[in-house]
């Protein structure tokens, strides 16, 4: 091969290297006064080891970026980079910024690849940046009015493995905006123009149902399985909703090439255990997730959420297959291999919050490829990969009967026994606040109001249910990390209570109220309080807002809040009259009535002290280190502060956080996600030991990525907040590497 041949495939920085090998033979025949003949076989060793270098390298490329959300098709958030390690992470600095000059939030975990960085800002716009510098290559702006949670973007190329080292080759960002998917050229940021309609497709429609009406919307990336690609979305918890399905599209074309059925249709596997309309009905049972294929085997692991209306389900009784489950199905064509329902029948909004990870274990001295799923409850499941075997044991307990006519609960349901849960499972009185005495006797008297008797008691309307841990977890979207060196699964837990309780519904559903009761109150609640901070209260917002903007937030959603599609012009009149000037109009009774469940879902409460915090002890927020060959815990530490709380002496609380950690060879676990003190923190793997922190811009509630340039290491996180709307939010990536 010569030189010109090696330019061409390995490029600048290695010609380089060949340069300077040529310039050490050259010093070294000249210093030892050997003949020019040896010139020839000093410089052939030479670049043959260089060579072999190189192609050592060349295999471990998608190693060096970070070209899959997750890291890794086994989406296991770690890197095999050293260079930033234990002995000199005090040094990390900020090396570059990209602000993308918007607020609203970030959740996004961008990819790297070939030295770019793919990410998205605020309001939906992509985006790539030189990954060494920052500079702004190109961005994409849609068009399209809305936001939602985009947590993140895949890439595919023509070329085997997604390498891509060849710049001839088609490489495509796809990414979800609101309901569409896009395909966008790697390299300029414009729609693929071949790829569905003008460089995009509409995941309202193939579902059977009406899509000017539907709500689907992607938050986290499709999975790349050869020539297809494979989503989810997320959908309303409200009905109507549509079905879950999980489908694949042809990655050139954007033609749907197969659908899952997560309701299963007459003559599918698990259609008994619906009513026998659900699948026309029902809507739901959705992977809004994410999903982890397994590149080997061809299986793509899809955990799904619940059934909507998500807390009374007299209309879907049965289990509500395919609800909650762990799905293994055959990438190539969607069939199911197996399967694993975690809650059945679900009345408490208990999804399977995050993607899979891939991880091999140990047992009995055998190497078993695995599967771990975190929980909302505060648990790890563990799988064998191939046939859905538990690794570690599972029991099916009792649990209560609800008391609202035609409500059937499930009549067991399962925990796992092994790992210990990482979460609290049953609020008491003495696991109260003790911040003051105040807060301390309030938490007691709202406590002996409620009901509190751990995992899956079916909400009543006769009295408030404690949710413990809440509805956002325990473990939430962010994920978890796994060390393949030592078999340690890491995962960052939220630990605080929430409070629920159903209402029976008017029958009123004609009217602005009856509107907002059927759609609205399971964020905003009855009295419009909402739930600050993910939930805002609506008091008071025809003050705040413009009619006009509380119609296009309806329309098109917002946030975590969805658009409503649905509902008519005068309904939306009638909802606007009713939250922002509480004036019930009644519409017309020759329009047909909006799906109203018996009873409906009163909100969504955090349990908070007069103060704004939570009102069990800390800690409300922890992180956790699980040997997966064992089952045992390596170590658990609280995560976050509240720098309020901090200044007074009350330090090592934990908070809520969202977003997950990555790991790395060098021995260190970095993470942000802490809402309130903005920190971004860097820790010691093995023992939990706090080695660096950095306060960001914005909360860091998103997953960090590593990878490696020249020769230099970097850490990037998307600081954005929006978590805590105390404060402001924003949408600023930072990069961090050791000084040059």
């Amino acid at each position: 091969m010569g030189s010109d041949s090696i330019h061409e495939h390995v490029g600048a920085g290695v010609q380089g290297r060949l340069t300077r090998g040529r310039v050490a033979a050259d010093t070294l025949v000249r210093q030892s006064g050997l003949k020019a003949r040896c010139y020839t076989f000093i410089l052939a060793t030479l670049c043959a080891l260089l060579i072999s270098t190189i192609v050592s390298a060349q295999t471990s490329h998608e190693s060096r970026d970070w070209p899959i959300y997750g890291g890794a098709p086994e989406n296991q958030h770690y890197s095999p980079l050293t260079q930033i390690n234990k002995s000199n992470i005090k040094q990390l600095q900020v090396a570059w910024t990209y602000d993308t000059e918007e607020t609203g939030g970030l959740q996004t975990s961008p990819i790297v690849v070939n030295g770019v960085l793919y990410g998205i800002s605020p309001t939906q716009k992509i985006f790539a940046v030189d990954a060494a510098t920052g500079k702004l290559k190109w961005k994409f702006d849609s068009g399209v009015v809305g936001t939602q949670p985009d947590r993140g973007l895949a890439y595919w190329s023509s070329s085997d493995n997604n390498s891509a080292n060849n710049v001839n080759k088609d490489r495509r960002i796809i990414v979800g905006v609101m309901n569409f998917v896009y395909e966008l050229d790697a390299e300029t940021g414009q729609p693929i123009a071949s790829f569905g309609d003008h460089g995009r497709i509409d995941l309202r429609e193939n579902l059977g149902r009406d899509a000017a009406t539907a709500f689907v919307v992607m938050t986290s990336p499709a999975v790349v399985y050869k020539d297809l690609f494979i989503v989810g979305g997320r959908e309303p918890e409200t009905l109507p909703a549509p079905p879950g399905d999980i489908r694949a599209y042809d990655v050139r074309t954007g033609k749907l090439r197969w659908s899952f059925h997560t309701i299963p249709h007459p003559g599918e596997f698990g259609y008994e255990t619906w009513p026998k309309d659900a699948w026309q009905k029902s809507g739901a049972a959705n992977n809004w997730a994410g999903m982890t294929v397994d590149p080997k085997t061809g299986i793509l692991y899809a955990p799904t959420g619940s059934a909507a209306f998500d807390f009374y389900g007299a209309d879907r009784v049965g289990d509500d297959l395919f609800a909650d489950c762990e799905l293994a199905l055959n990438a190539e064509t969607g069939q199911r291999i197996w399967h694993f329902q975690g809650v059945k029948h679900d009345l408490w909004d208990r999804d399977f919050p995050s993607p899979p990870t891939l991880a091999t274990v140990k047992r009995n001295g055998k190497q078993i490829a695995a599967v771990a799923q975190t929980t909302k409850q505060g648990f790890v499941y563990l799988f064998d990969r191939s046939t859905g075997e538990p690794l570690f044991p599972i029991e099916y307990r009792k649990y209560p009967h609800s008391d609202l006519p035609g409500e059937v609960a499930a009549e067991e349901q399962p925990l796992p026994v092994k790992p210990a849960p990482y979460a609290r499972q049953l609020l008491t009185e003495d696991l109260l606040t003790n911040r003051t005495p105040e807060a301390h006797q309030w938490a007691l008297e709202q406590f002996r109001t409620f009901r509190s008797e751990g995992q899956f008691v079916p909400l009543s309307t006769k009295k408030t249910t404690v949710i413990f841990p809440g509805f956002d977890g325990g473990a939430e979207w962010g994920g978890s990390a796994f060390d393949p060196d030592s078999g340690i699964l890491y995962v960052n837990s939220n630990d605080i209570a929430w409070a629920a309780e159903l209402a029976e519904n008017t029958g009123d559903q004609l009217s602005g109220r009856g509107i907002y009761q059927s759609q609205c109150t399971i964020c905003h609640r009855d009295d419009m309080k909402g739930s600050p901070p993910l939930y805002p209260s609506l008091v008071g917002v025809g003050n705040r807002l413009t009619q006009e903007a509380i119609r296009i937030t309806i329309q098109k959603g917002r946030g975590r809040m969805p658009a409503f599609p649905n509902l008519t012009v005068s309904e939306i009149d009638a909802l606007l009259s009713y939250v922002s000037e509480g004036e019930n109009k009644e519409l017309s009774s020759s329009q047909p009535a909006p799906p109203l469940m018996r009873y409906r879902f009163s909100g969504y409460t955090r349990f908070l002290d007069p103060d704004g915090y939570p009102a069990v002890a800390p800690p409300w927020g922890t992180l956790n280190a699980i040997n997966l060959n064992t089952g045992e815990y390596a170590w658990k530490i609280p995560l976050g502060e509240y720098p309020e709380l901090a200044a007074k002496g009350l330090t090592n609380t934990g908070t809520e956080n969202y977003g997950g950690p990555i790991v790395t060879a060098g021995g260190l676990l970095f993470i942000g996600a802490t809402n309130y003190d903005k920190k971004f923190r860097a820790f010691d793997k093995s023992t939990g030991e706090l080695l660096w922190e950095t306060t960001l811009p914005f909360a860091g509630n998103a997953t960090p990525v590593t990878y490696e340039i020249d020769g230099r290491q970097y850490v990037v996180i998307a600081a954005g907040g929006g978590k805590d709307l105390r404060s402001k939010s924003g949408g600023v990536y930072v990069a961090f590497a050791l000084p040059r």
